[in-house]
């Protein structure tokens, strides 16, 4: 299984609070463990205004806003750019499919400050991580749920709604989840 470029969907029973309700793209997934970024938990404390003036980022007129998140519970103070394809930072981008990229250095962020990075992006602040068959192990106990990750999804800007709006995907209303996860 490589769920590299799905979304996991938490489900109602999660018993992490730190992901309740969370729908997260994976960035990368392989027997050594997984790793994704929390889409939809913006982080409203913080601007790309403020941050770039923190890391001393001088902006053009042209730079384009993008929304910081909380990305995970690892990490807080990395940063993690989730964004389109259309933008490559020189050896210093994953590819995560033909659709998804993610780059986690300065360049991105003078790129973006100046107009000139990608068109669709989000900032990402610590990122989920798992072990080899932990992630695996917590789909088996109905932790979460799988579905195709879409831009329209991914970067969207109402964030409230993701995480219905992951779950109607596969066709689920939300009202009818059981936190109780039971076997046949």
């Amino acid at each position: 299984m490589n769920l590299s470029g799905k979304l996991l969907i938490a489900m109602p029973g999660m018993g992490d609070n730190r992901f309740s309700r969370s729908v997260i793209f994976i960035c990368a997934h392989s027997e050594e463990g997984a790793m994704g970024l929390i889409v939809n938990k913006p982080a409203p404390e913080l601007s790309f205004d403020g941050l770039l003036r923190q890391l001393d980022i001088a902006q053009s007129d042209h730079s384009r806003a993008i929304h910081i998140h909380f990305g995970g519970p690892v990490e807080h103070s990395r940063g993690f750019v989730l964004h389109s394809t259309d933008y490559d930072g020189e050896g210093a981008t994953l590819k995560v499919d033909d659709r998804f990229g993610m780059t986690a250095t300065l360049d991105i962020l003078e790129a973006i400050a100046k107009g000139e990075g990608p068109q669709t992006s989000l900032l990402a602040l610590g990122y989920a991580g798992w072990g080899p068959g932990q992630l695996e192990d917590e789909i088996s106990r109905n932790g979460w749920l799988t579905c195709e990750a879409t831009p329209e999804l991914v970067f969207s800007d109402r964030n409230a709604t993701k995480w219905a709006g992951a779950l109607k995907t596969l066709g689920i209303d939300p009202l009818t989840l059981s936190a109780v996860a039971g076997r046949a």
